[in-house]
């Protein structure tokens, strides 16, 4: 049996089985190409399910951080300002819900990322840790009355007493 003829043997169906499988797959095709649209969507969209905001007090001296600067900010790598204030940053619980989702998306860390982090530098002397809140009224309050304080929260888009940072 020559090359040609063996291929084709592969090729062709079994006998007695038909050519294409019996059913509807104009159906499956059209479940696949829903279930790849869901996908690229959902790789491709850059905005969370949940809204989070930035947030710091009036007088912080920049309206948009980059993702870099802002997870220096909360490693607490740059403890000063340009204006020489220092930095005070506050978070809520590792277990909180909001503070999960404020690693994950806005600084493109795990939490326990974060804690290990905040741990080596207070364990070794060389650091803090960030100061932790227990509600995210709390936050807005602290971060309002305090100099040079960061922070975050769900929806920060109405509230006059702090400035809304937006992360590129």
């Amino acid at each position: 049996m020559d090359k040609a003829n063996r291929n084709r043997r592969f090729c062709q169906p079994a006998a007695g089985k038909p050519a294409r499988p019996s059913g509807d797959s104009g159906k499956d095709r059209q479940r696949l190409l829903n279930a790849i649209a869901v996908a690229l969507a959902l790789m491709l969209c850059p905005l969370p399910l949940c809204a989070q905001d930035l947030i710091a007090n009036p007088d912080w001296p920049a309206v948009r951080l980059d993702r870099n600067q802002a997870r220096l900010y909360f490693t607490l790598r740059l403890k000063l300002l340009d204006n020489q204030i220092p930095i005070n940053v506050f978070v809520l619980p590792d277990d909180h819900p909001l503070h999960r989702q404020f690693a994950k998306n806005i600084l493109g860390l795990f939490p326990y990322q974060l804690r290990q982090v905040w741990d080596r530098q207070l364990f070794s002397g060389t650091g803090q840790v960030p100061i932790t809140v227990t509600t995210e009224q709390e936050m807005i309050e602290r971060v309002a009355a305090t100099p040079g304080a960061i922070g975050y929260v769900e929806s920060g888009s109405n509230l006059p007493q702090i400035r809304i940072l937006e992360v590129r």
